[in-house]
């Protein structure tokens, strides 16, 4: 036991000094308005305008949400070009008229251009179909688009979103420029389950080494990506990831390598400190959903990787309060491992506006996203993996 205990240690120190600082959990700082106004004129000395924005969002049976998220994209101060397609992916619950019924509402019906898409072709994800489809129709209907905002029907974005990711991915000359939202945290398994979620992904990929263009670490959070469409057609357009159910990661590795490892063109990904997902889990089952769509996936369907990944959740996550309350004082390096992982996700509970009394139960939730992880091929092995929206969508 000792043993293991002092590996959790190592591992956490590893973690905490090797791993790009994953766990710092800073949101982006906005840019200035003055900063903003400067690169607006800089680009209107260069080319005579903003650069024009299409947000395409690809919506299926989400009624409940796609009003508000559609109000704060038409209602964008935006000084350049902005047009909003939402492609209605089959909805069965009014999605489309919700849609349409915020942009009247608000007075933004001509920022607003609603499709359906085709029928899902074999060899797509649903998502990424549906964006296709958003996407291959900017040229037809005549709407100029020198970016392109790939977000989802249940974010909520501030004012000035648009503005600020395309002055960001000027200023910094990137690809690509993503935010991983705030994710809701109302409910009580929300608050127990959902900052562990965002820490998770920050701990498989490091912020800091996505925004460093020499290192391998590509990645991107589908709720908000802008991405310069000149960079999307050279990596292949969206059609290169038209079987990936992790879409976002996958399109973020596709910008950033298209040119060799060599030459890799840089990306950002940040926390965001305004724009919010409006998608509620009032349910575990709902989270555990989430969860077990896209785990063994990640796991590139590999069952010796699955036990490794179950292994390793268990010496870093689990062994550290095993031992530490079995042995007591004789166990401290597990003491020791215990209270790194506390500090570790301390700041992620902060952004999250979490109590930090929440710190020492992570191994308990992550035992939660460890049982899902297994759940997760067992769906894939029925036949069942990728689910979402009524669609079995995994290989």
């Amino acid at each position: 036991m000792l043993l293991i205990a002092w590996l959790s240690l190592l591992i956490w120190l590893v973690l905490l000094f090797g791993r790009g600082g994953f766990w710092r959990a800073q949101a982006l700082e906005r840019l200035s308005e003055s900063t903003v106004h400067a690169v607006g004129q800089a680009e209107i000395a260069r080319r005579g305008a903003w650069p024009a924005v299409v947000a395409v969002v690809p919506a299926r049976n989400e009624a409940d949400v796609i009003g508000r998220a559609v109000t704060s994209l038409l209602a964008q101060d935006y000084a350049g070009s902005f047009h909003l397609i939402v492609v209605d992916d089959h909805s069965t619950d009014g999605t489309a008229d919700a849609a349409q019924a915020a942009a009247r509402d608000g007075g933004f019906e001509d920022r607003l251009t609603v499709l359906t898409a085709a029928p899902l072709p074999p060899g797509w994800s649903g998502k990424v179909w549906a964006q296709s489809q958003g996407i291959a129709a900017i040229d037809g209907l005549g709407f100029p688009a020198d970016y392109l905002l790939l977000t989802d029907a249940d974010i909520r974005h501030p004012a000035d979103a648009a503005s600020q990711l395309v002055a960001r991915a000027i200023l910094e000359d990137r690809d690509l420029v993503s935010l991983m939202v705030r994710l809701r945290s109302d409910s009580s398994w929300e608050k127990a389950l959902i900052p562990a979620f965002v820490f998770f992904f920050a701990k498989l990929y490091p912020f800091a080494w996505v925004n460093n263009a020499s290192n391998r670490t590509a990645a991107a959070a589908g709720g908000c990506m802008m991405v310069r469409r000149a960079a999307l057609v050279e990596a292949g357009g969206i059609e290169s990831i038209r079987g990936e159910l992790i879409d976002d990661c996958s399109l973020a590795s596709r910008i950033k390598f298209r040119n060799g490892a060599n030459a890799a063109r840089p990306i950002r990904l940040d926390l965001a400190a305004d724009s919010e997902s409006l998608r509620p889990y009032d349910d575990w089952r709902e989270i555990w959903n989430m969860i077990a769509r896209t785990a063994f996936t990640q796991l590139r369907y590999s069952a010796v990787l699955l036990v490794g990944t179950v292994l390793a959740m268990c010496v870093i996550y689990l062994a550290p309060p095993v031992v530490a309350l079995t042995l007591g004082a004789k166990g401290w390096p597990a003491w020791l491992a215990w209270i790194a992982m506390c500090c570790a996700y301390a700041p992620m509970l902060r952004y999250y506006r979490r109590s930090i009394l929440w710190a020492p139960l992570l191994p308990v939730i992550a035992l939660f996203y460890v049982s899902a992880t297994v759940g997760s091929a067992i769906r894939f092995w029925r036949g069942k993996g990728g689910q979402w929206k009524a669609r079995v969508q995994a290989p």
